[in-house]
């Protein structure tokens, strides 16, 4: 019983990452477009480090938007 608990939230949790680094890729796509560059022009490396920080900023926003709703459903906006 524990253990299927503990699948059921590491499927969870795995499939929240998944969306999470499919929209950072997609901000890091737009990104890249609005500076002018191609892919081409970055190395492995660097593609990474972009995509990871639009990963934390993907999950700075989340966070950012779950404290609203909490202070909201508080009534302390």
């Amino acid at each position: 019983m524990i253990n299927k608990i503990g699948e059921m939230k590491d499927g969870l949790v795995g499939r929240y990452r998944s969306k999470i680094r499919e929209r950072a890729i997609t901000q890091a796509k737009a990104r890249i477009a609005l500076s002018g560059r191609q892919f081409d022009d970055f190395t492995q490396d660097e593609l990474e480090i972009i995509v990871q920080d639009e990963e934390a900023k993907v999950k700075r926003s989340m966070t950012q938007s779950a404290v609203v709703a909490v202070l909201i459903a508080l009534g302390l906006s």
